[in-house]
């Protein structure tokens, strides 16, 4: 077992370090090693967007090739949210391929309970091919993704909202202000492994008319690609 656990390990350190791609050797291996630090309890000050600020709005292409704006997300039942759960994920880091069945979970679930999933690929395809619109495209077809994939063509949201990682998570209430970001849960590489459900946790409080707690978690991934 303990062999196994060390293959794993090297196996995923690998993975992290191909998804940071096109920096130095010095730079790679400082990103994987943050890329693999667990989720905890940070108070984060993002150059973006914090808990208790307005969502920055956005108008993006979704995978059917139509234009979607907060105004225009609807939940499980056609009705205005109660809130968004905002997800800056992609198809290409190892971490939110991790995350893909927990993302498309999260909406089976919330969407319901007016919280519907957005996700928000942010990488640039110049730099990260297999994350271009077509691949964004193809890859939502075939996972059946019931929540929207928006393309932020031209990288021109994440840096509004401060996002730094895929997966990274932003929720946000009916009144569009931000109540928690960072980590889906406690464990990005195993779903069996995970203890705390941050993200899930959060909605409930927020549901509940309370302040989650934590409200601020370290997003665990990728670094977002840019030229």
């Amino acid at each position: 077992m303990k062999h196994l656990n060390l293959i794993l390990t090297l196996a995923l350190a690998l993975a992290s370090f191909a998804c940071n791609g096109g920096a130095n050797t010095e730079k790679q291996a400082k990103a994987a090693t943050e890329s693999e630090a667990p989720a905890k309890t940070v108070a984060l000050k993002p150059d973006g967007v914090g808990v208790g600020d307005k969502a920055p709005e956005f108008k993006l292409k979704n995978v059917d090739g139509k234009e979607y704006s907060f105004q225009d997300i609807r939940d499980a039942s056609g009705d205005a949210p109660r809130g968004y759960i905002l997800i800056f994920t992609c198809n290409t880091c190892p971490y939110a391929q991790a995350s893909e069945q927990r993302i498309i979970n999260l909406h089976n679930k919330y969407a319901a309970m007016g919280y519907p999933v957005v996700a928000i690929q942010p990488n640039d395809p110049a730099v990260q091919p297999g994350d271009s619109f077509d691949a964004m495209q193809k890859r939502a077809r075939q996972m059946e993704y019931p929540f929207l994939y928006l393309f932020d063509e031209g990288q021109e949201v994440y840096p509004k909202y401060g996002a730094t990682r895929t997966p990274e998570v932003y929720l946000v209430d009916k009144s569009l202000t931000v109540r928690y970001h960072g980590a889906i849960d406690d464990n990005v590489r195993d779903e069996d492994g995970v203890k705390e459900k941050f993200l899930e946790n959060a909605i409930q409080a927020i549901d509940k008319g309370e302040d989650p707690k934590p409200a601020t978690t370290k997003a665990v991934g990728c670094s977002i690609k840019t030229a």
